[in-house]
């Protein structure tokens, strides 16, 4: 977790993505009251209610009422029914990149570009909300990272080394095994996590072949025609050949896998750090427990973290409160709201891309971990932020490939038929 000229994104230290210049107040609007649509997570749930409650304190007679939704696919499909048949709530907060694109944004998202509050969000968060030079949103969190989560007392007990290349990790996982705990967990109950062997493989991807986006984005690249892109869908195959996951990974939610790394019932979970909230929320006493590196790669030379650009909070163009949406929406960019966010949890899971927001000194060791790779500049977007590209079954078609029914090589085959339908909706070049 799409009509786009391929963009690079720039992805500066922390430091860089939380000092600024003067945050600019959000222009007035009339009292009235506004609906929020946003994805069910327990951790989403939490920030948006302390938010809410600051933005009305701050604008009294302002009223919003958040409404919820389910992540994954059918979040998409009703995030697009919605804004298909005009019942689109005033106010709603999802992906950036790819899945913004698909979206269909000048049509049917309302423009933000000249707003006054937009001089509170930093420039290079822009590109993946924006159609051309027309801005359509505005940063929901802080920059995460894609890897591995893993049991640090595991690790302790067992003496391991955290790897840097696929050998080391596999090495690691058999004496996890041994030990009888599970080497890598995997909750297919919620199927979009499926996917991150996949997408937060992509600095290597990457690395193997630098014009992978540019190539893939022009139908001259295909997952499963690349060595570096087919590796993502070999290691799931792998890991299940060997039986080195928990074994209701099948039933398992995305919530249960985070128990099962807090506490130890499995060694690796492969998620990005955007999880570590509610890992503080549901095993506040186990947090430190749990660490993150980048997802390994062929060659120890090779390692660093594929990031993922904060969602986006938009607003439909058939809105009837339009003002008043503007307004909530300018109040997400200031300083403010960024230390709401940061109280609801006591910590900052990234960097954010809001001029004058601050990160807490105290971090999970997790996010430290993570904020590492950002210091040696060992970083690079996900392919949904550097491609237009993303295919709506790739969950699924992962799901087929950690059950043992379809083939790594396959499954790829499948995923690159899978996007088609997409880049000629998008009229990409090629196609």
């Amino acid at each position: 977790m799409k009509t786009m000229i391929k963009r690079g994104i720039a992805l500066a230290l922390p430091i860089a993505l939380v000092f600024g210049a003067t945050v600019a107040a959000p222009s007035q609007a009339a009292d009235t009251e506004i609906t929020w649509l946003i994805d069910n997570g327990q951790s989403n749930q939490d920030v948006a209610k302390a938010l809410v409650a600051a933005y009305e304190k701050a604008n009294p007679g302002n009223k919003v009422t958040v409404v919820l939704r389910p992540g994954g696919a059918d979040g998409d499909n009703l995030v697009k029914t919605k804004l298909a048949t005009g019942e689109m709530e005033d106010v709603f907060t999802y992906n950036s990149g790819s899945l913004f694109q698909a979206l269909a944004p000048s049509k049917n998202l309302l423009e933000i570009t000249n707003e006054s509050f937009m001089k509170n969000v930093l420039s290079s968060f822009n590109p993946v909300v924006s159609v051309g030079k027309k801005v359509y949103g505005v940063p929901f969190g802080t920059a995460v990272g894609g890897g591995i989560l893993y049991n640090k007392k595991v690790y302790a007990k067992l003496k391991l080394k955290v790897p840097t290349t696929w050998a080391e990790f596999m090495a690691n996982n058999k004496k996890i095994k041994a030990a009888g705990i599970d080497p890598v967990i995997q909750s297919y109950k919620d199927t979009w996590t499926s996917q991150l062997f996949v997408l937060a493989d992509y600095y290597n991807v990457q690395a193997a072949s630098p014009n992978f986006a540019a190539d893939y984005t022009n139908n001259k690249e295909k997952y499963a025609k690349n060595k570096a892109a087919l590796r993502g869908f070999e290691y799931i195959e792998e890991l299940k050949k060997l039986n080195y996951f928990n074994r209701d990974y099948a039933s398992t939610t995305y919530a249960q896998a985070l128990d099962k790394v807090a506490l130890g019932q499995g060694a690796h979970y492969p998620m990005a750090t955007w999880a570590i909230p509610q890992i503080a929320s549901q095993q506040p006493a186990s947090l430190e427990d749990v660490g993150f590196f980048a997802q390994p790669s062929s060659k120890a030379s090779v390692n660093g973290v594929t990031v993922w650009v904060p969602s986006g909070t938009y607003i439909p163009a058939n809105t009837k409160n339009a003002a008043a949406a503007k307004k909530f929406v300018g109040w997400m960019t200031t300083a403010k709201a960024v230390d709401v966010m940061n109280g609801v949890e006591g910590f900052a899971g990234g960097p954010y891309y809001i001029k004058g927001a601050s990160i807490p000194n105290a971090l999970p060791g997790a996010v430290k971990d993570l904020v590492k790779y950002f210091e040696k500049n060992a970083t690079a977007p996900a392919l949904e932020f550097v491609s237009p590209i993303k295919g709506p079954n790739l969950e699924k078609i992962l799901i087929e490939v950690g059950l043992g029914i379809t083939p790594a090589k396959k499954a790829a085959t499948a995923y690159d038929a899978d996007v088609v339908k997409q880049a000629k909706q998008l009229g990409l070049k090629g196609w």
